[in-house]
C-alpha cells in the first residue's frame, strides 16, 4: 500500500538525522579543511568555464573580437587581391596600345599644366572598323594628313581642361620634314603630319610657341568604334542638317529630324567631318559660312557628348568594349604612361564636359596662295591669334621661330600680346588692353548637348 505524502521511510529519517548532526557540529566547531573548500569550488568553476569555451573537438572557441578582426583581414586581403588582378588586367590592356617615341615632346614637372596634342588622322587604310595594321610606329603612319588638330591644356592641380583647335589649312612653314618629301617650307599645317606626329609637333612649337608634352593619334575607325561601344551619343538639333558640296554629300551627314537625336558611330563621324554643312530653315537649305571653322565647333560638341556618355556608363561590358575600341584605333607617345592616365582619371572623374572651354585659332580664308586655298591667322585685335593663344595658355606663348605666313608665303610680323591673362606683364606699356577672346560659342544651327 503506498505511503502518504506526509509519511517518511526509515532511510529518509536516518538521512535527516545525519544532516542535523552535521549542522550541529558546524555550529559548535569548524570542520577539517573547511578553508580549502572555497578554493576547490573556484577551481571547479574554472575548469567548467574552460570546457564551455572549447568545441567538442577540443579546440578553443573564438571570441567575438577575434572573429571581427579575422573577418576584416579577409575582406582587406580579398580587396587587395581584386585590385591587384584589376590593375594587372588594365596594365595588359594598356600594353596593347601602340606607342611611338616623341623626341620633340617637352618634359613637364609633376603637377604642372601641360599640353596634349590630339590628332585625327584621315588615313583610310584598312577602313574596316579597325585600324590599319601598319598604323603603329612613327615611320609607319606617314603619307597622310591630320584631319583634326586639337591641343588640350591640362591643369592637374586646378582640375581644369581647355581645348584649342587649329584649322587644318592654316598657312605655316613646316618643320621637321625632309626636302625629299616636297612638303618642307610653306604648306598647310596638316601636311606636317605626313611623316607622323613628330614633325607636326615641331611645327606647332616653332610656329605658335606652344609646347607639346604628349600626343594621341586616332583614326576615323576609332571614332566609329568608340561611339558604337558607348551605345551612341545624343545631340540636340534645332534644324535638319546635311553635307552638300554642289549636290555631293561628301561626309554622308543627313539628320532629318529635329530635337534630341541618338547618333551612331557612322553618323557621328559624318557630322565631325562635314565641311559643307547645311541646315534647313525658312523653307530652304542654308549654308554654314564658317566651313572648316564651323566643323571644329561641332567636333568639340561631339567630344563633350562622348565624355558625358562615358561618365554615365557603368556597364562593365560597355566599358570593356570601349577599351577594346580605343586600344585598336589609337597610337600614343611612349611617355604617356599608365600612371599619368590613372592620375588624370583620379583628378577628372567629376569633371563636367559642359565646363570644357574651347577656343579656335582665329583665321581668315585666302585663295590663290602658293599652297592653294588656305587659312591665314588673324592678326587684328582684339581677337588676333596671339591673344587667343595667350588666353588659352593662361599666359604668353614662347617666341615663334618660324611665324605663320601671309598670303604670299612670307612670315608675318607677330602681333604684341594685349590680352590681360593670368600674367599681368603680358600687356606692354602704352598699348590699350583688349578684351580677352571668348571661348568658341555655337551658332544656333549647330547641334548642342541634350
Amino acid at each position: 500500500m503506498p505511503r502518504k505524502a506526509h509519511e517518511r521511510g526509515p532511510a529518509e529519517e536516518g538521512l535527516r538525522a545525519l544532516g542535523d548532526q552535521i549542522d550541529e557540529v558546524r555550529t559548535t566547531r569548524p570542520m577539517a579543511n573547511e578553508h580549502r573548500l572555497p578554493a576547490l569550488g573556484d577551481r571547479i568553476d574554472s575548469v567548467s568555464t574552460r570546457h564551455r569555451s572549447r568545441r567538442r573537438n577540443g579546440k578553443p572557441r573564438w571570441s567575438l573580437r577575434r572573429k571581427i578582426v579575422v573577418a576584416i583581414t579577409i575582406l582587406v586581403t580579398s580587396a587587395v587581391a581584386i585590385v591587384g588582378i584589376g590593375y594587372a588586367y588594365v596594365r595588359y590592356q594598356f600594353d596593347q596600345v601602340r606607342k611611338a617615341p616623341c623626341h620633340a615632346c617637352v618634359h613637364v614637372a609633376a603637377g604642372k599644366p601641360y599640353n596634349l596634342l590630339v590628332i585625327g588622322s584621315d588615313s583610310r587604310a584598312g577602313n574596316t572598323g579597325q585600324a590599319a595594321s601598319s598604323f603603329g610606329t612613327a615611320s609607319a603612319i606617314g603619307g597622310q594628313r591630320s584631319d583634326t588638330i586639337k591641343i588640350f591644356r591640362i591643369d592637374p592641380v586646378a582640375g581644369t581642361a581647355r581645348v584649342l583647335s587649329i584649322p587644318r589649312d592654316t598657312y605655316v612653314t613646316t618643320s621637321g620634314l625632309s626636302p625629299s618629301t616636297g612638303l618642307d617650307g610653306p604648306e598647310k599645317i596638316n601636311a606636317a603630319f605626313n611623316n607622323g606626329p613628330e614633325a607636326l609637333i615641331e611645327t606647332i612649337q616653332n610656329t605658335f610657341g606652344i609646347s607639346i608634352s604628349h600626343w594621341i593619334v586616332i583614326d576615323f575607325d576609332g571614332v566609329i568604334d568608340s561611339v558604337k561601344a558607348l551605345g551612341g551619343i545624343k545631340l540636340d538639333f534645332r534644324y535638319p542638317v546635311r553635307d552638300d558640296n554642289d549636290g555631293v554629300n561628301e561626309s554622308g551627314l543627313a539628320v532629318t529630324q529635329t530635337g534630341c537625336q541618338e547618333l551612331n558611330g557612322a553618323q557621328v563621324l559624318a557630322l565631325s567631318r562635314s565641311r559643307y554643312y547645311e541646315y534647313f530653315a525658312d523653307g530652304e537649305w542654308q549654308i554654314d559660312p564658317s566651313y572648316d571653322l564651323g566643323r571644329i565647333l561641332r567636333q568639340n560638341v561631339i567630344i563633350e557628348a562622348m565624355i558625358e556618355k562615358a561618365k554615365s556608363t557603368y556597364n562593365p561590358l560597355t566599358l570593356q568594349s570601349l577599351v577594346d575600341s580605343v586600344k585598336r584605333n589609337i597610337v600614343i607617345d611612349n611617355k604617356l604612361t599608365l600612371g599619368t592616365l590613372y592620375d588624370l582619371i583620379a583628378r577628372y572623374h567629376a569633371f563636367s564636359a559642359r565646363s570644357l572651354q574651347t577656343w579656335s585659332l582665329p583665321t581668315v580664308g585666302q585663295s590663290g596662295t602658293p599652297a592653294g586655298d588656305v587659312e591665314l591667322v588673324n592678326t587684328e585685335p582684339p581677337n588676333d591669334y596671339v591673344d587667343t593663344i595667350a588666353q588659352f595658355l593662361g599666359g604668353p606663348a614662347a617666341a615663334a621661330a618660324t611665324p605663320p605666313l601671309d598670303q604670299y608665303g612670307y612670315p608675318i610680323a607677330v602681333p604684341t600680346t594685349t590680352t590681360n591673362t593670368t600674367n599681368p606683364q603680358t600687356t606692354p606699356p602704352g598699348r590699350a588692353t583688349a578684351q580677352p577672346p571668348a571661348p568658341s560659342s555655337l551658332p544656333p544651327y549647330d547641334p548642342s548637348l541634350c
